[in-house]
């Protein structure tokens, strides 16, 4: 049933993405095989761990990515980094990895790097303005979906809601972009702004667009992943400067693409094994992995102010009135 819900978000094109189904399909598979008898039982957790990065690793086509993506997500969750998770982890994600190469799979394309930038302060300058702008962005996002997950609304009136919203979201998406861009969790929007040479605010627009539609499909109940739709968020929000910075779009999608990973879902160390994994000219990379501190900064600073905003408003309205 859960496969089910997962075809129809994805196939409908939703703005979600396949990365966390992904997880647990692997982690549900693994469940199953380790579920049959006692000695068996005594591996289940690391073979969850290893489903989970396999499936990962498989989508992304990067071993250590799905690696350290089930690792990062269990310290967020308390989980001990000990030999044997970490050695379920990178069994699951090289043979996953292995899969996918040996059939020639290729489900996501992420954007490599091409252009170093030409001195050290445009490197400086394009890793705080990126940083500052996809951290920001998808850190709003992020608390937005994570706001919609806990909705406790009827089923019937997410649905109609976030369905409206989504759909509202898309039409504007169409008008401004190109219908290719409103739907998915964001390869179209990524190829439309590498090739449609469209003006900051237009991107900065359809970014936020994105990142409003990922969280109208959250609240209409669907069921998928955020990683996706936050590369596109930052890839989107990163190619803002790239006019005004005078680096290629290429770095300024990679940068704001590993920055939204960072900033929204707050997986700094599977960002900076994207860094490392796609690759690129050393410039690129050390721009890239230096954009990733910054998002994850900026990410942080925007949930801090917005929390202490909402303390200091909950204290006034709850102030007594001389």
């Amino acid at each position: 049933m859960r496969t089910l819900a997962i075809v129809a978000t994805v196939a409908s094109g939703a703005a979600m993405g396949t990365e966390a189904p992904a997880a647990y399909l692997g982690v549900a598979a693994d469940v199953c095989i380790g579920d049959r008898g006692r000695w068996w039982r005594r591996l289940l957790r690391p073979a969850a761990l290893a489903g989970g990065a396999a499936g990962v690793s498989a989508l992304m086509a990067a071993p250590l990515v799905g690696t350290v993506f089930m690792l990062e997500l269990g310290l967020r969750r308390k989980a001990p980094v000990n030999l044997e998770r970490t050695a379920a982890a990178l069994l699951g994600g090289f043979i996953g990895w292995a899969i996918t190469a040996y059939f020639h799979l290729k489900f996501i394309r992420l954007i490599v790097p091409k252009e170093p930038p030409r001195s050290f302060t445009q490197a400086a300058v394009t890793a705080l303005l990126i940083g500052a702008l996809a951290g920001a962005i998808s850190s709003l996002a992020g608390m937005a979906v994570y706001k919609a997950k806990k909705w406790a609304a009827p089923p019937a009136v997410r649905l109609a809601l976030g369905g409206a919203a989504l759909a509202a979201t898309a039409i504007i998406l169409a008008r401004i972009a190109t219908p290719t861009a409103a739907v998915g969790p964001g390869g179209g929007a990524i190829l439309w702004a590498e090739n449609a040479a469209a003006a900051p605010g237009t991107l900065l627009a359809v970014c936020c667009l994105r990142a409003a539609a990922a969280t109208a499909t959250v609240a209409a109940g669907g069921c998928g992943g955020v990683f996706v739709p936050f590369l596109a968020v930052g890839d989107i929000a990163g190619r803002v400067f790239a006019p005004g910075l005078g680096v290629g779009n290429d770095l300024a999608g990679a940068a704001g693409a590993v920055g939204g990973i960072a900033g929204g879902y707050r997986l700094p160390l599977t960002a900076l094994v994207m860094v490392l994994s796609v690759g690129g000219p050393l410039g690129s990379m050390l721009t890239c992995l230096a954009t990733v501190g910054v998002a994850f900064g900026a990410g942080l600073g925007v949930e801090i102010a917005l929390s202490r905003l909402k303390d200091l408003v909950a204290t006034r309205r709850h102030a007594p009135v001389p």
